[in-house]
């Protein structure tokens, strides 16, 4: 049988297939908040039932937190494992939603029908996109497609504090040939992409002192050490005029963008200003020189999330404060490493202080970037695959974001992920009225099938 025959049973099982995601969908799974843990429970024991109607060996599997779901397949071929998340964001602001946000509904648009819901494109829509591909293969072929190992986790949404204990006593059973994930995005709302770079990513929270109190600035201005122009000076000093980062070794390791990978992103026609003109500017403000879609994906960054100090309150208060803070991050691209960008970060706000200013640190996380090797054959069958369904050839590109897991399977695993997503620009993910496009749910099942196919081919 052909996969021609498995494309068919897609388009016409479509609605099935809706009338499932649908069916997930009213799970309020929210794994940040203890009221919804037998929300959790129930999603993950419907995603068993789901598997183990189509052939996996599925079972849920106990953490301390929220539970795993582990399926398995067996059959020839190269063995791949999917992953996916089924939790949720909270909901709130929940009188911003237009319907309540565990009632999905199909919803025509302007550019066509969208299925509504908390979840539809992260990652409950996402997920399903590969368990109906495995579903239809079934279907036609009787058999699933080749050793798959399914991999879905319950508390993605909130830290996933259980992931890693997980993965290191299961192993084994977790290793395979390569990783897929799908909580990504189109290029452009259009270009099928298969992401192999991630930054990674240093949180840093400072606070300076000066004076042991608040001081009036009558009083004490001009005599006394003000704290915010202290923190103001030094986070100005991390960037040249240029846009440069100026800590010391802050670029040992990041490495050249090959010419192969810059000819494909330029050939994107990445629109800097429709970009930036969705946000209400106009002009790239990273370092001069460099192309703004390198900006996003290959570059490191140093950014200023938060800075406080003094009275910030309505009307006026004339004070000279005696602390002032600031959060910083820092993404990091190819080999730099995060515990020597958090040390260059220390050693130069301290070598930065006057005479009366203390400091205090606060470290919020830090993960190493994550390349992905597409020498693996796996990746150029995917972008062909890719290529065949969609208008746009598809592409390798980058992200700008962090996305640890990838980074586990690597470490913990030594396999490397393939991260391919069909969620647009304006699905809302992680606020109200979120949507996933029905189309791009379609496709990315008939993605799936097509890849499925030329990995087993």
């Amino acid at each position: 049988m052909s996969l021609a025959s498995v494309l068919d049973h897609i388009d016409t099982n479509l609605d099935a297939a809706l009338n499932r995601l649908t069916d997930l969908l009213k799970i309020q799974s929210i794994s940040t908040d203890p009221a919804h843990k037998d929300d959790c429970e129930a999603a993950a024991d419907w995603l068993v039932a789901d598997l183990a109607g189509i052939g996996f060996q599925a079972k849920k599997r106990p953490t301390p937190g929220h539970p795993m779901v582990v399926a398995t397949s067996e059959g020839a071929g190269p063995h791949v494992l999917f992953y996916g998340h089924y939790d949720v964001q909270p909901v709130d602001p929940l009188e911003l939603w237009d319907r309540p946000p565990f009632e999905p509904r199909i919803e025509e648009t302007p550019t066509g029908p969208v299925i509504r819901a908390r979840g539809a494109s992260d990652d409950k829509g996402q997920l399903m996109t590969f368990v109906e591909a495995c579903r239809a293969w079934k279907a036609v072929h009787g058999t699933l497609p080749g050793p798959i190992t399914i991999f879905f986790e319950g508390e993605e949404e909130s830290g996933s504090p259980s992931l890693v204990p997980f993965m290191e006593e299961n192993a084994p059973e977790l290793t395979a040939d390569i990783a897929l994930i799908c909580d990504t995005g189109l290029f452009a709302d259009r270009v099928p992409a298969i992401v192999t770079q991630l930054r990674g990513l240093v949180g840093e929270e400072i606070t300076i002192t000066g004076p042991d109190k608040d001081l009036h600035s009558g009083m004490f201005g001009g005599i006394a050490i003000n704290p915010a122009r202290v923190l103001a000076r030094i986070l100005a000093d991390l960037h040249d005029d240029t846009g440069r980062i100026t800590l010391p070794g802050f670029y040992d390791g990041v490495p050249p963008l090959p010419d192969d990978l810059r000819a494909q992103w330029e050939g994107l026609n990445f629109d800097h200003s429709a970009f930036l003109g969705g946000v209400g500017l106009s002009a790239p403000a990273g370092e001069a020189g460099k192309m703004p879609v390198e900006m996003i994906w290959s570059e490191p960054t140093c950014e200023i999330n938060g800075m406080w100090s003094g009275y910030t309150g309505a009307g006026f208060k004339t004070v000279l404060p005696s602390k002032a803070s600031a959060k910083v991050s820092f993404r990091l691209v190819g080999q730099q490493d995060p515990d020597r960008i958090r040390a260059a970060f220390h050693d130069f706000v301290t070598a930065r202080l006057p005479e009366d200013c203390t400091v205090e640190f606060a470290p919020h996380g830090a993960s190493p970037a994550s390349q992905m090797s597409t020498d693996h054959p796996a990746f150029e069958q995917a972008r062909a695959a890719l290529s065949d369904e969609w208008p746009d050839a598809a592409a390798f590109v980058g992200c700008g974001g962090s996305i640890p897991i990838a980074g586990y399977f690597k470490t913990l695993l030594g396999m490397d992920s393939m991260l391919i997503g069909f969620a647009k620009d304006d699905d809302q993910i992680h606020s109200p009225n979120e949507k996933y496009d029905v189309e791009s749910f379609h496709k990315g099942i008939r993605s799936w099938a097509r890849i499925l196919d030329r990995l087993n081919g």
